[in-house]
């Protein structure tokens, strides 16, 4: 349940494209936690859940487990590539449908197994990659071969955001996980990018070979985050930052090293830490909806009505307009610390698939 990518809210006109009719890319495969999870925890037993009201007040198909009141990042991101409809959630992708990509991202989910899973079940980084396996398996047998399912996923874009719940939901809870008495920050941060590596590495054997990583946000500065640290006046936790920040150091390294290791894959790192706000006004301290006491929306309770204004939507995830800001950063890059060595919208022109 998770997270987030602390984000300025800003005029969010800037570069977004309406839907192509050809994509950019054949394919969008999408790997996470509740910033991006649209529907995949619906029909397992977890508390971190969004499908139901206020969730998706904004969004054209009301709540559907999105967790925010409309669109998410990769719903823009889907969009700023040519894609004419959402990528649709692993459980219930069929068909035709399966050709233009999947989302496996699950609410609560992290790098670690065990992440989350005092709210429940989740679907893990490394489940996520297996049931990546499976859709592999059905897009051979629609294209007809494997040569062709190759070329086919070659070209597409994959998306990994994972990582803040290993921390809020693991290592920061002691109460229900042993790792920060077996591990440093600096030791955990090691430990979560060497499980990483590995799962990055199998979508590689899948196929995979332009692939965006996104760092950790500004954790410590989450609403819940400091509801359960407490400030002393201080605008954000500063030791969760930091933990965040060990993590963002050693992936960026990580995908420096992947672009040496695999040598016909390409590689970008998404500097979400830096598009983050650090002074937050009263908006960005608080969600537009009324929080449970978990953080998430109370059900059927009227949220804010100025949801434009607010980053977060509840006490742990952005708004649609949060997400559509950092979407545009994502895809077009508004500084040259936004992305390295370049931007979504590069990688997804390169001919890799072609090779």
């Amino acid at each position: 349940m998770i997270l987030l990518v602390f984000l300025l809210v800003m005029a969010s006109s800037s570069w977004y494209e309406a839907a192509a009719a050809n994509p950019q890319v054949p394919c969008f495969f999408i790997f996470g936690d509740s910033l991006n999870d649209c529907g995949n925890n619906n029909h397992i037993n977890t508390k971190a859940k969004a499908n139901y009201k206020p969730y998706g007040i904004d969004f054209p198909d009301g709540a559907t487990g999105r967790f925010t009141n409309g669109r998410t990042t990769v719903d823009f991101l889907a969009e700023h590539l040519g894609f004419d409809n959402p990528i649709p959630p692993f459980t219930t992708a069929k068909g035709e449908k399966l050709l233009q990509g999947i989302n496996y991202a699950s609410g609560s989910a992290g790098i670690l197994d065990e992440t989350g899973k005092h709210l429940g079940h989740n679907v893990a980084l490394g489940t996520q990659v297996q049931n990546h396996q499976i859709t592999l398996s059905r897009i051979v047998a629609r294209k007809g071969d494997n040569e062709t399912a190759a070329e086919h996923l070659n070209a597409c874009v994959y998306y990994m955001a994972i990582g803040s719940n290993d921390y809020l939901n693991n290592y920061f809870l002691p109460d229900h996980y042993k790792t920060s008495n077996e591990f440093s920050v600096e030791e955990f941060a090691t430990h979560l990018i060497s499980t990483y590596g590995d799962r990055i590495r199998t979508l590689y054997g899948y196929g995979a070979r332009k692939i965006a990583v996104v760092g950790v946000g500004k954790i410590g500065c989450v609403p819940r985050t400091m509801d359960l640290f407490g400030t002393n006046g201080t605008k954000c936790i500063q030791n969760v930052n930091l933990a965040a920040q060990y993590f963002n150091k050693q992936l960026k390294k990580l995908v420096v090293d992947l672009n040496k290791e695999l040598k016909d894959a390409k590689l970008i790192y998404i500097n979400s830490y830096g598009m983050g706000d650090g002074d937050p006004t009263i908006l960005g301290k608080r969600g537009c909806c009324n929080p449970r006491g978990d953080g998430q929306c109370v059900k059927d309770k009227a949220p804010c009505s100025s949801r434009r204004e607010y980053v977060f939507w509840d006490s742990f995830h952005p708004t649609e307009a949060s997400h559509r800001t950092f979407a545009d950063r994502t895809y077009k890059s508004l500084l040259p610390s936004d992305s390295d060595p370049f931007d979504l919208h590069s990688l997804a022109a390169l001919d890799i698939g072609k090779h």
